[in-house]
């Protein structure tokens, strides 16, 4: 439910500052789109918007915490007035803690969840008040496997991932009961090669890194510009994302002992953690961090997976062609065996039997 005109898109997209929401604002940005960029930290607010200038569209750099709900709003009427209606919404920002439950604080929780739960709320929230009486628009969740395969040391991401998947749930409810034209969707992504490994909050003994397999965050940015002009209800992006959640719905039980087997040392590299090491949960770390970590040479830039599930239409026609194909094969044995049966009544006429 896009712009229903030739003017360029306008898309909001939080967490533009590095990782996938970086990625994300080139993707748009390359497609002609006019995009509002959220985030904490300025430097890299900046060099997304010279990427989108670069792109041939405007930007428009909005530094602000997520958490924070009228600063939301606030940034939902500066983008309309200066930019146009909003015609697509993406939910990006985050924060995590690296950290077994047992070592984790109030206050680590309240803003893990503040940023990366409520943030996403918040941003509905403000997308929904100019999307309903206009009646469309797309609004994008950045999700991840981990909405429903919460996995060892981190319980407070995974909580806030699982909370945006339940809330989720009941605004498609409502928005079908409304019978709205506004569509909205989360994308589960699986382990991406971004910058937050560098910065996220840890307590581990060695430096984190994201759970291999791990894919290039232009894979991510890829599902989500398809999943904000397609309706579908969820996109589970990799065959990894598939088996962690596919896997968790049929044997949970089974998934947890294989992540206390496995879980502590996927999430660390071999690497110590560094003594300077300095984390972004309270403030962004300084500096244009781009989109992409430090995993690249174990990274992948494609998915098979992807291309297939939005490619369905495809596959569909394929399955056609074989079954028309199978049924041509059924009619022409059909048609021997016809035959076949004709010669033999001839023949048993021809030799006096009948």
């Amino acid at each position: 439910m896009g712009n229903p005109t030739s003017s360029p898109e306008v898309v909001v997209i939080t967490g533009a500052s590095a990782g996938v929401g970086r990625a994300t604002v080139r993707e748009f940005a390359r497609r002609g789109a006019h995009v509002a960029l959220i985030a904490r930290g300025r430097d890299g607010l900046e060099g997304a918007r010279r990427e989108v200038e670069q792109a041939g569209g405007r930007a428009l750099v909005l530094p602000l915490d997520v958490a924070d709900a009228d600063a939301v709003e606030q940034a939902a009427e500066t983008v309309e007035r200066e930019l146009g209606p909003i015609d697509v919404w993406v939910n990006n920002a985050m924060v995590s803690v690296f950290s077994p439950v047992k070592q984790m604080r109030p206050e680590e929780y309240r803003r893990v969840t503040e940023v990366t739960y409520l943030g996403y709320v918040y941003g509905t929230l403000a997308a929904l008040r100019r999307m309903l009486p206009r009646d469309r628009g797309f609004i994008v969740q950045v999700g991840s496997a981990l909405a429903y395969r919460g996995i060892p040391l981190q319980s407070a991401y995974c909580g806030a991932k699982h909370a945006i998947q339940g809330f989720m749930d009941s605004l498609h409810a409502e928005l079908i009961h409304d019978r709205s034209n506004v569509r909205v969707t989360m994308v589960q992504l699986p382990a991406v090669n971004t910058p937050q490994f560098s910065w996220v909050k840890s307590r581990l003994p060695r430096e984190p890194q994201p759970v291999p397999p791990i894919y290039e965050p232009e894979v991510a940015a890829r599902a989500v510009y398809w999943a904000a002009h397609n309706e579908r209800r969820e996109l589970y992006v990799g065959w990894p994302t598939v088996k962690a959640i596919v896997g968790n719905k049929v044997a949970p039980g089974l998934g947890d002992r294989y992540l206390a087997r496995n879980a502590y040392d996927s999430q660390q590299t071999d690497e110590p953690v560094s003594p300077d090491r300095r984390d972004n949960l309270w403030e962004p770390v300084p500096g244009d961090h781009g989109a992409h970590g430090s995993f690249g040479d174990r990274a992948s830039d494609a998915s098979p997976h992807l291309w297939a599930t939005t490619h369905r239409g495809l596959f569909a026609l394929a399955g056609v062609g074989a079954l028309l194909g199978a049924a041509a094969a059924k009619l022409l044995l059909d048609a021997r065996e016809r035959r076949l049966d004709d010669t033999q009544l001839e023949r048993f006429r021809e030799s006096g039997v009948m």
